[in-house]
């Protein structure tokens, strides 16, 4: 298992702050799994408005740091350098705990299938043990 720092991450994906959504990876076989870790803080552009006084990290934000994630498996698994993944589909996603500012979300994402140009994944993200949300994705690809 492998560890990505915040620079190969940015060679790898094409977001940047304040939609770059994971901080590093933690772990990586290059061919089935991956995780992240991302951490929450106030800082978060996010929370200025969802919501004030009672800030919650969003449910669409958490699918997009899956998806990050999913992404770099992808390039690395794959052999797909240079290449985007691009949503083609999320289901089963379900949101089970509260996100909030001073959590470190773990953002776990398994290889499910390739095919025809698609990618499915699943993903999970936790918070300390508990599990916040997960979700089925699929990607296309596209080019840089």
């Amino acid at each position: 298992m492998s560890e990505i720092q915040i620079k190969e991450i940015l060679e790898i994906l094409p977001h940047r702050y304040p939609m770059l959504l994971i901080d590093r990876i933690v772990e990586c076989d290059f061919k089935e799994r991956i995780v992240a870790i991302k951490n929450l803080t106030v800082a978060e552009p996010c929370f200025q408005g969802h919501f004030p006084g009672d800030p919650v990290f969003p449910g669409v934000l958490q699918i997009e740091a899956m998806a990050q994630t999913g992404g770099i498996l992808m390039n690395k698994a794959l052999g797909f350098e240079g290449r985007i993944a691009y949503f083609l589909a999320i289901d089963k996603a379900r949101f089970r705990r509260v996100v909030r500012p001073g959590d470190q979300l773990r953002i776990e994402v398994a290889f499910e299938r390739a095919r025809m140009g698609m990618t499915r994944m699943h993903g999970k993200i936790f918070v300390g043990d508990e599990l916040a949300s997960e979700a089925d994705i699929m990607f296309g690809y596209g080019d840089s």
